[in-house]
């Protein structure tokens, strides 16, 4: 039996993270998690109250954002990255972003205000 028999209705050729940051962000979740930073309960339980927050997508097209706030939430709580240790960091990156050129990989010294 292939995966198409075994999961009839499912695309099985639809790519499973809509965007790159959604891969990476899965990726940090498991990382993190295999070093003990939080049990998977714990994740389920900060996951599962993002996605029931007010405005969430009833389709979850929005599900990796909630994804990622449960992440800086419980980064924060665990002591590990403060809110405005991940805004900051944001922001660097998206200064940098802007500042390199078209072609080029971004790198976080490519941010202007880098070492300033």
């Amino acid at each position: 039996m292939n995966r198409r028999e075994a999961l009839p209705g499912l695309s099985v050729d639809a790519p499973v993270f809509a965007e790159p940051w959604q891969a990476e962000a899965f990726a940090m979740v498991v990382a993190l998690h295999e070093r003990g930073l939080f049990s998977w309960s714990e994740w389920a339980e900060a996951l599962s109250a993002e996605v029931k927050q007010p405005g969430a997508a009833e389709d979850g097209h929005d599900y990796y954002a909630h994804w990622l706030a449960a992440l800086e939430k419980l980064l924060a709580a665990k002591g590990v990255a403060p809110p405005r240790d991940v805004d900051q960091l944001a922001a660097a990156w998206q200064r940098a972003a802007h500042a390199t050129p078209h072609g080029k990989p971004i790198a976080l010294e490519n941010d202007p205000l880098h070492g300033g």
